[in-house]
């Protein structure tokens, strides 16, 4: 009998089926044993009365895999409202070794470094997984609302021959005998398809090797990159970020119905210039960068002011941005770049970026950074490029905001940090 999914029980009411899964939890009463079964889709509830399948489920260990072939029943208050009777059962692997946690309590009462360390068992638990779900939802809908704009994927090499911004936080590796760095972004990459197909974006992991120990880095991330092709400034890719995060929440609550508290996107989402930002946030007028302070009370104006999880802080000052930023021309101390906050924590930084091969070479120069190590990137300014700009999203750092997780480890299957390289 070809197995269905325990999603699709109450499809089949009345008829005999198959599920197969790993035990969730056993209930063994005096003169019933009731049965939770796992699977990719959710839980089924199994009730056993014959003393020969109770014996054999009394032998059986949580998250043993089993097959069960029995009569869909309608039960309200089963998962789903169905449940499963007059059942046989069947092991699909020898027993499982008991766990050091419950996977079937609604928390995981591990400490969050045991969960860690034991990754494989602790992302079974439906909380821990409905994360991850989240994040593949959210790239889902990155890619949809992209592809509608057609903008066309690349993938682009993650072993490089230079720092994207700068040389103080990448791992150096040994290339073949010559020195090279695991990619901080694929910035310098996207910006040369822009030269190819005028919009482009990439999913990818990015390594930074900053000695953070906090709930919000990660030594090794997934970034959301876009990169778009013929616009006037950076308003144009605040204009596709907003439409591309008002997809990704959407698809979210399509796919993952669970998560509670969605944010809603605005048509237009505020935004406040890097001096007013300051001085909303009590900070001193002539602080270089927005600390995670300020960043919260940002947040909490936006929320306050204009009912609004998110808000643009544009105008930052150049000395803070990459070497590739496009200076503001008004204002040329400032630049024609932002980053978005989300629930009071930067989520995305992005801008308008140079495209002239003289800027480039004055902009490198000013910073005292050598042409050299660029040469292949710079290169591509010479042979036309349109005044262009991007985006990055950290896919884990939207994913903890969203669900409300205290750590961005714990939306992250096996993070990378500063102290952790297993499993």
């Amino acid at each position: 009998m070809q197995r269905i999914l325990s999603a699709e029980l109450a499809a089949h009411a009345g008829e005999t089926v198959t599920i197969q899964g790993w035990i969730h939890r056993r209930r063994l009463l005096k003169s019933v044993a009731f049965l939770v079964v796992r699977d990719a889709s959710g839980l089924a509830q199994v009730v056993i009365t014959a003393p020969a399948t109770r014996a054999e489920l009394e032998r059986l260990t949580e998250e043993t895999v089993v097959e069960v072939t029995g009569l869909v029943a309608a039960n309200p208050a089963a998962p789903g409202g169905t449940e499963m009777v007059e059942v046989a059962l069947r092991t699909l692997s020898p027993l499982a070794v008991p766990t050091d946690f419950a996977l079937y309590r609604p928390e995981l009462s591990a400490t969050l470094p045991t969960q860690l360390d034991q990754a494989a068992i602790s992302l079974r638990h439906p909380r821990r997984s409905a994360a991850l779900r989240v994040g593949a939802a959210a790239v889902a809908g990155f890619r949809a609302a992209l592809d509608e704009e057609r903008f066309v994927e690349v993938h682009t090499p993650k072993i490089v021959a230079s720092s994207t911004e700068s040389g103080a936080n990448v791992f150096g590796i040994d290339y073949f005998g010559r020195r090279a760095f695991l990619a901080q972004s694929p910035q310098f990459y996207k910006q040369m398809m822009v030269g190819v197909f005028e919009r482009v974006y990439e999913v990818g992991p990015v390594f930074r090797a900053e000695p953070h120990d906090t709930a919000r880095h990660l030594a090794q991330y997934t970034s959301l990159d876009a990169e778009l092709g013929f616009i006037r400034d950076h308003r144009d890719v605040m204009a596709v970020l907003t439409r591309v995060l008002a997809r990704m929440v959407t698809t979210v609550r399509e796919r993952v119905p669970s998560v509670a508290d969605l944010p809603g996107v605005p048509d237009e989402i505020p935004a406040v210039a890097f001096p007013e930002a300051l001085r909303i946030a009590g900070a001193h007028p002539d602080e270089p960068d927005l600390a995670p302070a300020h960043e919260r009370a940002l947040g909490e104006w936006a929320r306050d002011a204009h009912g609004s999880d998110f808000v643009f802080v544009t105008g930052y000052p150049m000395a803070k941005r990459p070497f590739y930023t496009a200076p503001d021309p008004a204002a040329p101390r400032y630049s024609n770049g932002f980053d978005l906050l989300f629930r009071g924590v930067e989520l995305v930084t992005g801008g308008q970026r140079l495209h002239a091969y003289d800027d480039y070479v004055a902009a490198l120069a000013a910073r005292g950074e050598p042409l050299e190590p660029y040469a292949s990137y710079v290169e591509t300014f010479r042979h036309g490029m349109p005044p262009h700009g991007g985006f990055a999203i950290g896919l884990e750092r939207f994913v903890s905001r969203l669900t409300g997780a205290a750590n961005v480890r714990e939306v992250t299957a096996f993070p990378r940090d500063l102290h952790r390289l297993t499993p």
